[in-house]
């Protein structure tokens, strides 16, 4: 399909709602921290980027398509959810219906309902149905960013989650949704079958059969889930250690357990203080 500026007004109005509430919440003493600004504006480029002429090849070759997704379902989910705070979604969570939706970032929802989205998208009829039809290409698109946000809601834990869902249990959830990525890169890496027919193929910058095509995009599936998940692995191994060692010095001080295991998994430590 051809580059629709109008497909860039929704994030447009996600950065302007963005930027009034956070100033808001600096007039009023409790600014948000600038690094988290700062995510918020590399989810829009990337959300711009996934909605660029990058739109027009990725109807040409499926690897461009999947970088594309990739962009969308992985990437620019992960910035945009690492840019919000508690504050800055209370307006939307006074919402009876959106405060009801917490449910879909428990991890044992999120996981699911992410898995189960990825891997209809890429059913044959329905990823050639996307192709097909405009209207359910944007449909494919917002619920790859919509999906992969609640996919990683869990691990940044904007909201306070499971008792049971500390770091540890977050290192063994990165472990798995890359094992599903995995899985399925390897799928259109390695079968040796062509799954789908409507990528204008003739018509691409690069001179790739079907099956090569394919192998590409099951390729970059697996590299860029190799990166993102060595990144946050690493994150969350380094908050392991350093959160053990904080919460033995807190209960060396004699202070609650209950207490000391809240403070330290949502870093407010010093207001025990």
């Amino acid at each position: 399909m051809p580059f629709d500026p109008l497909q860039l007004a929704p994030v447009v109005l996600l950065a302007a709602a963005y930027e009034w509430r956070a100033r808001t919440l600096a007039r009023r003493g409790t600014p948000v921290a600038a690094w988290r600004r700062a995510l918020l504006w590399l989810a829009v480029a990337l959300l711009v980027a996934a909605a660029s002429p990058l739109d027009r090849y990725a109807e040409e070759l499926f690897t461009f398509h999947m970088v594309q997704h990739v962009l969308l379902g992985d990437l620019a989910a992960l910035a945009l959810v690492g840019s919000l705070t508690g504050p800055l979604l209370r307006p939307l969570l006074a919402v009876g219906a959106v405060a009801r939706l917490r449910v879909l970032a428990h991890p044992l929802v999120a996981l699911p309902v992410w898995t189960v989205n990825l891997l209809a998208w890429h059913v044959p009829a329905i990823h050639e149905a996307a192709l097909a039809h405009d209207a359910v290409h944007a449909l494919q698109h917002t619920l790859f960013l919509a999906c992969g946000a609640l996919m990683w809601a869990p691990v940044v834990e904007v909201l306070p989650g499971p008792v049971w869902f500390g770091t540890a249990a977050k290192l063994g959830y990165i472990v798995v949704v890359r094992l599903i990525e995995t899985v399925l890169g390897n799928v259109f890496l390695w079968s040796g079958t062509v799954f789908y027919d409507r990528y204008e193929i003739a018509d691409a910058p690069f001179a790739l059969s079907r099956l090569e095509d394919q192998g590409w995009a099951g390729t970059v599936m697996m590299v860029e889930g190799s990166l993102v998940t060595l990144a946050a692995l690493a994150w969350l191994f380094l908050r392991l250690a350093a959160e053990g060692e904080l919460r033995q010095q807190l209960l060396e001080r004699g202070l609650d357990p209950q207490a000391v295991r809240r403070a330290v998994r949502y870093g407010r430590a010093h207001e025990l203080d």
